[in-house]
């Protein structure tokens, strides 16, 4: 039936049925007394046959040119997939010439995470002076590698290795996002920092001689820098010590949340994770359970070297949630395992932390997490968990809001839209016209994909964008006024504070040998 004209209305009058026979209907003429029944019947059909088979005239049929992405279907509209064309990329490191240019989307009535507001904030200090060449170029004294979208393609410039494969699964990240929203990103040009820290301090650009801090764009902040902070590259997979990518791994983690209810787990609270990449750590583990003191915590040492040779048999993290309470605690600087350990359904005790990455800053202490002092934290392990069991109901709801928080909100849709907005937002800051760098390539889904093997190759194809999305992103929220931030930070801070003193009334009522 597709592509040909329906009307009830002919010409010729009813009695020729010239709609039905122009559609291929074979039609018996009837006699004329039957003529009443049979217009019955046409306008039933035409009615049946127009709310089916309804073509929306603004839609485009599927073209081989790659441009128009959008099929027609019976009753639904689909997008089709955009193919991963490895014949030739894999010999030549080329990208297809045929990748989509625009897709038609519904707007979005969705707004986004109130974390997304930190968007605003992060690009705050450029929001009078712009961003100039001479500020990108300034980034480059730290940063891993330049990258530049032009006409909805990306080229990457390479500086310096990345550990691990976090350079490669970032850009891939990147490349996905072009999939999803094919000709929605602006032309840009950035410089990123793969390190756990971040690198721009703020006290190196204050002064009335001070120069506008350059933009580097990274996996975490703190308080005294000023990094344009971006979701870590674990989000697509880390595959060197076989981590998921998060739309697989959250998946098995939200499943493994009911393998144990609540109630039934181990009383006690848990980690696991490298205790000897930095000082905090090394004096965490001494709250391990030992002859003298039982502080509540069951702390265990990861050895990703034994863990590689055995086959990463004790390191699933979708096994990991049978404890009645799970730690944060940072690293070197900012860990990718808190939204790991947030996920869990149970209470996180989150250790104080220095940084913070994209979403952490949508966290409320005593909302979605139990705040642990930096100092003397065994103790305050041990009072939240004891405080925890004398009162379930209040902590159960902590760990389901995190876990509620963390599979909802943090879902992948969300993390690429955190992306787009972040990406736009910058570029729209721009005050030049981005041109490709002389040793910059260009890059696609084909030119990391097609030669990747393992592990690598397993997770790309699972975190890769199969179509575009068929809606827009989210709505971007406001910016804070300044009332309304300090006030958040003003409540987060006397919501610790209120947590500290009760705590610190507990332990004085404690006999002094404790």
């Amino acid at each position: 039936m597709q592509g040909k004209s329906i009307s009830f209305w002919s010409k010729a009058g009813f009695n020729e049925f010239d709609p039905l026979e122009k559609m291929g209907w074979r039609v018996k003429k009837a006699p004329a007394r039957s003529t009443t029944i049979l217009l019955i019947f046409i306008l039933f059909l035409g009615v049946y046959m127009y709310s089916n088979y309804r073509i929306d005239s603004n839609l485009l049929t599927s073209s081989t040119s790659g441009n128009n992405l959008l099929v027609q279907t019976q009753k639904t509209t689909k997008i089709a997939e955009i193919p991963l064309n490895c014949s030739a990329g894999k010999l030549t490191r080329t990208c297809p010439t045929n990748y989509p240019e625009n897709v038609s989307t519904s707007s979005s009535s969705t707004e986004c995470p109130n974390y997304f507001r930190w968007i605003h904030e992060d690009l705050r200090p450029w929001k009078n002076t712009g961003i100039t060449l001479d500020m990108i170029e300034r980034a480059k004294r730290t940063a891993n590698f330049r990258l530049i979208i032009l006409d909805g393609k990306a080229y990457m410039e390479m500086y310096k290795k990345s550990f691990h494969s976090r350079d490669m699964n970032t850009v891939w990240g990147i490349l996905q996002l072009l999939r999803r929203y094919p000709g929605k990103l602006l032309d840009l040009d950035l410089m990123f920092d793969c390190l756990d820290w971040p690198a721009i301090k703020s006290s190196d650009y204050q002064g009335p001689n001070a120069t506008t801090a350059p933009p580097l764009f990274c996996y975490s902040g703190n308080a005294e820098t000023l990094d344009i902070v971006f979701p870590d590259w674990s989000f697509w997979g880390w595959p060197e010590i076989n981590i998921k990518p998060w739309n697989i791994l959250s998946k098995e983690i939200k499943e493994g949340n009911k393998n144990t209810k609540w109630m039934d787990r181990t009383r006690y609270a848990y980690w696991k994770g490298n205790p000897s990449v930095a000082p905090n750590r090394r004096e965490f583990i001494k709250c391990n359970v030992s002859e003298k003191h039982d502080w509540n915590a069951r702390l265990y040492a990861q050895d990703w070297r034994a863990e590689t040779r055995k086959g990463y048999q004790n390191s699933n993290l979708a096994t990991q949630c049978t404890h009645r309470y799970k730690i944060y605690i940072e690293g070197q600087a900012w860990s990718v395992s808190e939204k790991y350990i947030l996920a869990c359904d149970s209470p996180t005790l989150l250790i104080k932390p220095i940084y913070y990455d994209f979403f952490t800053r949508g966290l409320v202490p005593m909302q979605h997490y139990w705040p642990i002092k930096e100092k003397d934290s065994c103790k305050s392990i041990k009072f939240a968990v004891d405080w925890g069991n004398d009162h379930p109901e209040e902590v159960q709801a902590i760990g389901s809001a995190a876990s509620k928080f963390m599979h909802e909100g943090l879902k992948m849709d969300n993390v690429y839209d955190y992306m787009f907005h972040l990406l736009n937002q910058y570029a729209k800051l721009l005050r030049y016209k981005p041109t490709i760098p002389p040793k910059a390539v260009n890059v696609c889904s084909e030119t990391l994909a097609c030669q990747a093997d393992g592990t690598a190759k397993t997770f790309m194809m699972e975190s890769m964008v199969k179509s575009p999305s068929d809606s827009s992103p989210c709505t971007l929220p406001l910016p804070f006024d300044s009332p309304d931030l300090q006030d958040l930070l003003r409540k987060n801070e006397e919501s610790i504070k209120e947590m500290e003193m009760l705590e610190s009334r507990f332990w004085e009522n404690q006999p002094k040998q404790i």
